[in-house]
């Protein structure tokens, strides 16, 4: 095609044209839009309710012959991570693809991690393109590697690649029966799935990072070169093709696990002084580190989201072995978060119909613990009502470690993902709480999709479950009800239902 496309239809592309029949997602920041390009072209997409959950209905579609997309975002790899780390020895059938957005920046995130790790961890391959052409191909190149070495493969992008354009030449559609899930895994042992996938599997991703034509090296001098990956590399490319960088050659990755070290080793030897820029964290640096590799270990980029003024400075400070660089933690202020009901990146709505709820919280002297959904904005100040808040769906168990009766505070989609089982917990091991539930029906953060309707499970596992509808309870009525619960023991909870307004 001879018109721009983004990032992201790119990798969609890339999907459809790999012949994809499953693909499953967690709705969040950057990814969202891309499973929205999905449902309705044709492939079985659906949201699920958890990233595990996710993962483990594509590795049931793997095993079937189906190739198979999860799309997550970064800190959905930290709910995936068990079956992804076991698929890897345990083997699959038909491709699969993880294809996660990572943050930097945090523009809409808990944390700031870097999903490249997961593949050390989970001894998979990483691709990490940087640009629409590349994540085309990525795509496609991915879900071939992951047949040929029977293990999901990760794929990063960043929400610049997500908007970013180019033209992309679209490739014949792969067809035809694909692999299925092979039972002679059952012949070996735990100990002897690790030692075969260390025989066969992970010496091929050795062999296919370090092929000729996997990435792009551009040789230009032999004083300065720049290793980088993903969308980085797109911004080194603009820099270095200045007069006053034109000798400077450029290495740029698109699979960081595992590392080309043939192709790094060498392109090291050639050059003085070598510049690792990468986002989040020092991945790559942290694995060819040595005399003349500078980077974020040596100060000369910082961590997080890498800037075109940030490879300029780094590059004027070439000659230095050790950058010193102040501290200066981002402030709510700084970062232009002034509005008196400001949260982490957002605002919440004007007209939200849990105010009411909150003002009456904030007035309670107990614990409160939250949730990773709108109610996470109303731990800053003025309000200060939710006192901590870790991840989705963590609230109840939290509230279940406090020294007296406190309140967990939980959006119905973050009772689904992993709330749940905080609530078994609860009401297992006999703790005294009070789960306030905001029963919306919806993720409002994530754009409004469906939330399933858990009333009945909530009112089996805790008979006293109180269902409120919070647009005609009074202030004083709702203050009433939440101190009598609280001075009760075991565990309560009250459903507080209510309309999102922006939905």
């Amino acid at each position: 095609m001879s018109e721009p496309i983004t990032g992201s239809q790119a990798l969609v592309f890339g999907a459809l044209d790999s012949g994809i029949a499953f693909a499953t997602g967690v709705p969040g920041y950057p990814i969202t839009g891309i499973m929205k390009l999905l449902i309705g072209s044709g492939v079985d997409a659906r949201w699920s309710v958890n990233e595990k959950v996710a993962l483990e209905a594509a590795l049931g579609a793997s095993a079937t012959g189906r190739r198979s997309l999860v799309i997550v975002k970064h800190v959905g790899m930290n709910i995936l991570a068990d079956p992804l780390i076991t698929s890897a020895t345990h083997t699959i059938g038909a491709g699969l693809v993880i294809l996660t957005g990572d943050d930097p920046g945090v523009k809409q995130s808990q944390n700031e991690q870097d999903s490249r790790y997961y593949g050390l961890l989970a001894e998979v391959p990483v691709l990490d393109p940087p640009g629409p052409e590349a994540a085309y191909t990525s795509m496609r190149r991915a879900f071939l590697l992951s047949e040929k070495v029977r293990t999901p493969v990760i794929m990063r992008l960043t929400d610049r690649l997500n908007s970013m354009e180019g033209v992309v030449k679209r490739t014949p559609a792969d067809t035809g029966n694909f692999q299925k899930f092979d039972r002679d895994t059952w012949a070996f042992t735990m100990k002897g799935k690790h030692q075969r996938f260390h025989c066969e599997s992970y010496p091929l991703m050795e062999k296919e990072s370090a092929m000729a034509g996997t990435h792009r090296l551009y040789q230009r001098g032999k004083d300065i070169g720049i290793i980088s990956s993903g969308y980085p590399s797109s911004m080194v490319e603009e820099i270095i093709s200045a007069d006053r960088f034109r000798n400077i050659s450029h290495l740029a990755l698109t699979m960081v696990n595992p590392l080309p070290r043939p192709i790094i080793d060498k392109f090291i030897e050639q050059h003085s002084r070598i510049l690792v820029i990468e986002e989040t964290e020092p991945v790559i640096e942290e694995q060819i580190y040595c005399s003349g590799v500078l980077g974020k270990l040596t100060g000369h980029t910082g961590y997080g989201r890498i800037e075109a003024s940030d490879i300029i400075l780094a590059l004027e400070n070439i000659d230095m072995n050790k950058v010193s660089r102040t501290c200066q933690p981002e402030t709510r202020k700084s970062r232009g978060l002034t509005s008196t009901t400001g949260g982490l990146s957002k605002n919440l709505c004007e007209d939200c119909p849990y105010l009411v709820l909150y003002e009456v919280l904030g007035s309670l002297d107990v614990p409160v613990a939250g949730d990773l959904g709108c109610s996470v904005m109303t731990a800053p100040p003025p309000m200060e009502v939710v006192d901590m808040a870790y991840s989705l769906g963590s609230s109840i168990a939290t509230a279940t470690g406090f020294t007296e009766k406190g309140i967990a505070l939980i959006g119905d989609y973050g009772l689904v993902h992993t709330g749940l089982q905080g609530l078994i917990e609860a009401v297992h091991h006999h703790k005294s709480v009070l789960v306030v539930v905001l029963q919306n029906n919806i993720a409002a953060l994530t754009g409004g999709q469906a939330v399933p309707d858990m009333t009945g499970v909530v009112q089996t596992l805790v008979p006293d479950t109180l269902i409120l509808d919070i647009r005609n309870t009074g202030k004083d009525e709702l203050a009433t009800i939440i101190k009598t619960e609280l001075g009760k023991d075991g565990v309560s909870v009250l459903l507080a239902r209510a309309t999102c307004t922006m939905y």
